[in-house]
């Protein structure tokens, strides 16, 4: 049950911003095992002024073109998943839309299964 943040700067087409929206679900049902059609994402694009990132930490090269990734999601996945989840988007983003691997910089965001509500005002997980 992960919601995905996609932001990036501003003046990408719509199919480039699906595409990225299609890669992420599909990592995250394949590699995170997130349930089908467990898809809610808000993609936002951004004036430069507004999209800021340092373009050197960690002594990766970063381009204006840099995506950031956020998922929050229920917690409990292994740090191998995280591994594949973080290596299948970047591949896939790489050989689909050409993305530069530097420039995708994703967050996990572990929370706990109360912490869902999916409608109705009610817990949607716990029993």
């Amino acid at each position: 049950m992960p919601l995905a943040r996609i932001d990036m700067i501003e003046g990408k087409p719509a199919e480039y911003r699906q595409t990225v929206g299609d890669v992420v679900y599909q990592a995250m049902v394949e590699v995170l095992k997130a349930p089908e059609n467990d898809r809610f994402q808000v993609i936002a694009q951004h004036a430069a002024t507004d999209f800021v990132f340092d373009p050197h930490f960690f002594g990766i090269e970063r381009s204006p073109n840099c995506i950031f990734i956020q998922l929050t999601l229920a917690a409990g996945r292994t740090t191998e998943q995280k591994r594949g989840f973080y290596k299948k988007v970047v591949d896939d983003l790489h050989t689909r839309l050409g993305v530069r691997r530097a420039d995708v910089f994703i967050s996990l965001v572990p929370v706990a299964l109360e912490d869902w509500s999916f409608g109705n005002g009610e817990v949607s997980r716990l029993k």
